[in-house]
């Protein structure tokens, strides 16, 4: 049965590398990674902006605001030029998309409707947050890919202005780029038209009424959570990089739930999401593999997990568990398949439950940062109770996941170093 099972994930292998190595998921990918600098300053800031609120410490609120503004609240802005220029660096060698970002965002911006903001001058015309971020996210997303493909298109079948030998290149490179940015710009303004006269008035609220709402339903939901899980985790134990392959698909929605409930804990308005990218991340923090290093270094008998318990300590208190995944090795190890696949999702669940019924804070969607240690990792919560969360999962429920599993390997170890004496 375990070598069926073992046919038939090598089967499937290459059909979910192809996934994990698809440049319009790459593309989503590292866009949403290089965001995480504005999103991380712009929670801080929203954090700075509540405590300073409290104690009336009216510049410090002017200032937090400001870079909340700029960064949370216009987020859909960097997707929409990131996206771009990521799609066409994987197409295009000699381009570096930058050009294709900024075009990306032009059209981003044509598409979204203009408000009017009275001042003593009259009605001035003035771009809305409403669309530039959490509710613009899957909008810059579609924007990014058409646009950035476009882009390929035109540059591949050379719709370009080919200037003279002798022409500086900074010059040549922006005659080169007119006519996508003509073309692309037009079509973008039609479209808006188009979009005008429908009962949604603009691309936006489209995109965000048939897609990004029910994506978030769903997505949002324990179950897609649960499933998510334990796909990653099963992808990982055969051996596939289950991050790299299923992370594009849902942190686009777990990102943008973050991003409501921080809006709705800067408006001192009750959170109203439990899952998010935040929420996973402090949860599965470490894969729940400091567990089973700590039974290695505390309780194991034979030398050989003695010895990785103690290499592995130092770097899992970190949330750094590659030695410990390779170094027992976790992957396509029957011995320890139950708890590497199942434990993630476990953690999930108690946590859901805990949060659900008020006895762990929600947490307020700021983005935690890689390599933070235990407990620190978890502070970006905005509660002791999520702190002590993480302490509870990794300390006592892990070791116990995994302690009879670990028990049953270590002595088969112990066994076979008495064996070899």
């Amino acid at each position: 049965m375990i070598n069926n099972l073992k046919n038939k994930f090598q089967k499937i292998t290459p059909i979910l590398n192809r996934i994990g190595q698809n440049k319009y998921l790459q593309s989503i990918m590292g866009a949403m990674m290089g965001i995480l600098g504005p999103i991380i300053l712009g929670s801080f800031a929203v954090l700075g902006s509540v405590y300073a609120t409290k104690y009336h410490l009216t510049s410090l609120v002017w200032v937090c605001t400001v870079l909340s503004t700029v960064t949370i609240d216009g987020i859909a802005l960097y997707l929409s030029f990131l996206i771009a220029k990521y799609l066409v660096s994987f197409y295009l060698k000699d381009d570096d998309g930058t050009y294709a970002g900024i075009i990306s965002l032009m059209g981003f911006l044509i598409l979204t409707p203009l408000g009017k903001i009275k001042t003593k001058e009259g009605l001035l015309s003035a771009i809305p947050t409403t669309w530039l971020s959490s509710q613009g996210v899957f909008s810059a997303i579609i924007i990014g890919l058409i646009i950035g493909r476009t882009y390929i298109y035109m540059k591949q079948h050379g719709w370009t202005i080919k200037m003279p030998e002798g022409v500086p290149p900074m010059v040549s490179q922006s005659f080169a780029n007119l006519i996508p940015a003509l073309v692309i710009g037009i079509f973008a303004a039609l479209t808006s038209l188009l979009f005008k006269l429908t009962s949604w008035g603009s691309f936006h609220q489209m995109i965000y009424s048939i897609i990004q709402t029910p994506l978030r339903n769903i997505g949002g939901s324990l179950w897609a959570m649960i499933l998510v899980t334990l796909l990653m985790q099963l992808l990982w134990f055969f051996g596939i990089h289950g991050t790299n392959v299923i992370n594009p698909l849902v942190i686009p929605i777990w990102m943008a739930l973050d991003l409501e409930n921080l809006k709705s804990f800067q408006a001192g308005d009750a959170v109203p999401n439990i899952i998010g990218y935040t929420f996973f991340q402090i949860v599965t923090w470490g894969g729940t593999a400091l567990g089973l290093v700590l039974l290695m270094l505390f309780i194991a008998k034979s030398k050989r997990y003695k010895e990785l318990g103690k290499i592995a300590i130092i770097p899992s208190l970190f949330g750094i568990t590659e030695p410990i995944i390779f170094g027992t090795p976790l992957v396509l190890n029957f011995n320890f398949a139950v708890p590497f696949i199942t434990n993630n999702t476990i953690a999930i669940i108690i946590s859901y439950l805990l949060t659900k019924f008020n006895i762990v804070a929600r947490c307020v969607g700021i983005q935690a940062v890689f390599g933070l240690p235990l407990g620190f990792h978890a502070a970006v919560g905005g509660h002791m109770s999520i702190i002590i969360l993480q302490l509870f999962i990794q300390l006592i429920l892990s070791p116990l996941l995994w302690y009879p599993w670990f028990k049953h390997a270590d002595r088969l170890a112990y066994q076979e170093e008495q064996t070899n004496k």
